[in-house]
């Protein structure tokens, strides 16, 4: 037997699996986003049961005893600039964020990648059924609040009058895919990394969650009901076993590979 060892080749090592075809993904992704826009998009009408649902819901929300969204939008509004940055997180990070966290991922987590883009693929298609079975006016529509329309009022705004704006449902505020999608950034980078930081990732979350309500675009039981199907899809959809190769990378961390024996069994 020939007791010469060699490096075992990345390629081949089980932590490390075949990255998926890039045009297969690219399709998929870009069906992710489509599905997303067309799917709001084809929710529209029932304006009534929205505002009826919207006042409900806050009604519900005092009888829980949480915190009033006038709080959070009270804060924003102490200055303009802070307001500003508020609208413009919510109208700019959104897409862009998931986009480079699924990016970064193909290319440098395939299996983590491969995971996520599963999970976020459930949460995003079973959260496109609530706005047919349960339209929402969002709390800045709600008369007799005290919240105002932050993205109207300061800008940037992301919508138009609801009657001519027929690029999204504004009568879908629940889920929050907003909160959803930033939620599973976080888990999906806290799970693909190893870095002793990499908790701070929750902080996207957590900025995404106060800036949904305090814009007034969100209610705090819209960001509620996405974590809980972000909960249920991850229950189901299990990440990959975290070795030295899926998660070791880019992380400053060395990378521990077993040698192979060649000849070895032979």
């Amino acid at each position: 037997m020939n007791a010469r060892t060699e490096p075992a080749e990345a390629e081949t090592a089980p932590g490390n699996p075949a990255r998926p075809p890039l045009i297969r993904e690219f399709l998929l992704v870009a069906g992710l986003f489509l599905v997303y826009k067309l799917g709001r998009v084809l929710a529209t009408g029932h304006t009534g049961d929205a505002f009826r649902n919207a006042r409900r819901l806050w009604d519900l929300e005092r009888a829980a005893h949480l915190p009033h969204e006038n709080a959070v939008q009270s804060a924003l509004l102490h200055g303009d600039t802070l307001v500003h940055l508020a609208n413009t997180y919510y109208a700019t990070v959104h897409f862009p964020a998931t986009l480079a966290f699924l990016v970064w991922l193909y290319v440098r987590r395939p299996a983590h990648y491969v995971w996520a883009r599963r999970v976020l693929a459930v949460v995003t298609t079973a959260a496109l059924v609530l706005p047919f079975t349960f339209p929402l006016a969002p709390p800045r529509m709600l008369t007799g609040t005290g919240l105002v329309d932050t993205g109207r009022l300061y800008g940037p705004s992301v919508y138009g009058p609801p009657a001519s704006d027929h690029l999204s449902n504004q009568f879908a505020a629940m889920p929050s895919l907003h909160f959803g999608w930033a939620l599973m950034v976080a888990i999906g980078l806290i799970a693909a990394t190893r870095s002793r930081w990499r908790a701070l990732w929750l902080l996207h979350p957590l900025i995404t969650l106060l800036v949904i309500v305090g814009t007034a675009n969100h209610y705090w039981l819209d960001a509620l009901v996405a974590t809980v199907m972000l909960a249920l899809a991850l229950a189901a959809i299990h990440p990959p076993r975290r070795t030295a190769t899926t998660a070791g990378r880019g992380t400053g961390l060395p990378v521990t590979r077993e040698p192979a024996l060649a000849g070895a069994g032979r």
